[in-house]
């Protein structure tokens, strides 16, 4: 018997409105102990998804060499003060949510065999996945939930 997508989901799905700030995101996923967290509209639909990863890479462009760009040592100069000049005035204005997400949403529905999501998740490079059930998000499969493959036994034997 094959296991599907809803019975290895975590359905409680602890999203964050796109108008927060980077900074409020980045507590509210350390807080909550998870590294991504679906971001949702200002009518809850969810639009995207933001992570830890999408803080850190955000982070890194404004402090980034631009060696392998081929610019004389004076023009990469020149692009590193301009870079950290947006950036100090982007740090005026809080960067909200909706400005590092990931806009695109990737799905399964419920009834998807865990193997099918599998070989979504790694064609993809995804750490997590949403599921839907007429088309509405009922939960939430992440690399955590994966791993209860292998670490339950009658599960393990069910995807053999």
């Amino acid at each position: 018997m094959t296991v599907l997508a809803y019975e290895i989901m975590t359905p409680s799905i602890k999203a964050v409105p796109q108008s927060w700030t980077m900074e409020r995101l980045a507590r509210f996923l350390t807080d909550n102990e998870i590294t991504g967290s679906p971001v949702t509209d200002e009518h809850g639909d969810i639009v995207g998804i933001a992570t830890l990863k999408d803080i850190t890479e955000f982070r890194w462009n404004a402090n980034r060499n631009d060696n392998d760009a081929r610019l004389t040592p004076e023009e990469e100069q020149e692009a590193r003060r301009l870079r950290m000049a947006i950036f100090e005035e982007m740090g005026k204005v809080p960067v909200e949510v909706r400005d590092i997400m990931t806009p695109s949403i990737l799905s399964v529905d419920e009834q998807t065999p865990v193997r099918d999501i599998a070989d979504i998740m790694m064609r993809e490079h995804l750490h997590r996945i949403f599921v839907t059930k007429d088309k509405k998000i009922t939960g939430i499969i992440t690399t955590y939930d994966m791993l209860k493959l292998i670490s339950d036994k009658e599960l393990t034997s069910r995807c053999a």
